[in-house]
């Protein structure tokens, strides 16, 4: 069975990540016992906030993941990676656009 110190790597991270980035837009933030060194990060219809994010934790942008879901009417971006003492994984979730013009066309 897990303790709850055992999910102090991504806690600790997520505490930094609020002090040295207080601005950052917030986010659906899961900690789990099941994987208790990652933090997850998710961001819902706002590309523009994963990029940011993204950014802070120095993700690689040539390392994010595209995917559709949904009917290909979602787009899904992720980044995972290391910071600090934790692994990170960052999921972008946005209507597809590109759908959505050729529906309006």
């Amino acid at each position: 069975m897990k303790r709850f110190a055992d999910l102090s790597r991504p806690m600790a991270l997520l505490r930094l990540l609020a002090l040295d980035h207080p601005d950052l837009p917030a986010a659906d933030v899961q900690i789990s016992p099941i994987y208790p060194d990652r933090l997850t990060l998710s961001i819902h219809n706002n590309l523009s906030a994963f990029e940011a994010w993204r950014e802070a934790l120095g993700l690689d942008p040539a390392e994010v993941k595209h995917k559709l879901q949904s009917g290909d009417t979602t787009t899904v971006l992720i980044a995972v990676g290391q910071v600090a003492d934790a692994t990170v994984e960052l999921v972008g979730y946005a209507r597809n656009l590109t759908l959505v013009a050729q529906a309006v066309a």
